[in-house]
């Protein structure tokens, strides 16, 4: 899942459950909450994440982006999500997953077509238009599947860089491309950014340089560790004016360890560090490892808690 990740390296592909720091998120373990474990335990999925009877379908549809003048040379995958209640007089919320073959797949870790549909159902959440992003491939044609194998030769350079490169690219190519067909909201509060790893970094990125554009973010094991300068995201945070972010993390205490950092460890650094500054950010830490598999089973609820505007 990491795209720099030595050659020959294993991902943990045991899945995250655990206890949440902050009530109101919950992931179902298999074994009792109570024990204690020396690998990561597996987060079950509850019924949000499944398909409904009854509960109308959006529709999914994907295109290749293959002109991009902020990332030459590159071709990649990518999806909109439209739920069934759009109504294209209606400016619609928008949110943007990267490494978005991970979410848009209904038999994957987020399952996210399905989660948008039973909560936009219940009430939940708002319309939302969904948009997946794909990294870049430096090749002539896509491979035949979307996936991490082969890695995507341009994610790091997209995802772990800090400053406002990827940014522009969402905002005058990919964004551009989806407002041709759909009515999106511009407005911050009504726009949200998600991604996993490297992705987690990079939606964080993009909130933080363009607030203007993005209210709400989402990391998943995010990768705030010394690849690209990720790692000084918590001292830059605390020096920092708080900007009008929300922010929702996950990990887990079988996250990577490796010569980037600690990512356990740089998570809880990012969440201390926006506490300290004031934002308004929930961390949830579990037992799991480096993939979707706990923040896939909490979707529904952290999805509540990004979107929620009882406050």
């Amino acid at each position: 899942m990491h795209p720099t990740c030595p050659p020959g390296t294993t991902l943990l592909a045991g899945c995250l459950i655990g206890l949440v720091v902050t009530a109101g998120v919950t992931g179902q373990p298999k074994s009792s909450a109570a024990e204690t474990t020396d690998k990561p335990r597996q987060y079950e999925y509850g019924p949000e994440s499944r398909r409904r009877p009854n509960v109308p379908r959006g529709t999914v549809t994907e295109y290749v982006w293959k002109n991009s003048k902020v990332y030459p040379g590159t071709i990649r995958r990518y999806w909109i999500y439209v739920p069934a209640q759009y109504r294209p007089e209606q400016p619609a919320a928008l949110m943007v997953f990267q490494d978005g073959h991970a979410y848009v797949a209904e038999d994957g870790q987020f399952r996210v077509p399905v989660v948008f549909d039973n909560l936009i159902a219940e009430g939940d959440l708002p319309v939302i238009i969904g948009v997946f992003v794909d990294p870049g491939h430096r090749k002539k044609q896509l491979p035949p599947k979307p996936g991490w194998r082969p890695r995507p030769e341009n994610r790091s350079v997209e995802y772990d860089s800090l400053g406002d490169r990827y940014a522009t690219f969402l905002l005058t190519e990919i964004l551009p491309e989806v407002e041709k067909r759909y009515n999106v909201s511009h407005d911050p509060d009504r726009r949200a950014i998600c991604g996993i790893s490297s992705g987690g970094i990079c939606a964080f990125t993009v909130a933080w340089e363009r607030p203007d554009q993005f209210h709400k973010v989402m990391c998943h094991v995010g990768s705030f560790v010394d690849i690209r300068g990720g790692h000084h995201y918590p001292a830059l945070i605390r020096k920092t004016e708080r900007k009008p972010l929300r922010v929702f993390l996950q990990s887990g205490r079988f996250d990577l360890d490796n010569q980037f950092g600690n990512w356990p460890l740089a998570n809880k650094q990012m969440a201390a560090a926006l506490r300290f500054a004031g934002y308004d950010v929930k961390f949830v830490f579990g037992d799991g490892g480096h993939n979707g598999n706990h923040g896939g089973a909490i979707l529904p609820d952290s999805l509540r808690w990004l979107w929620r505007t009882d406050d």
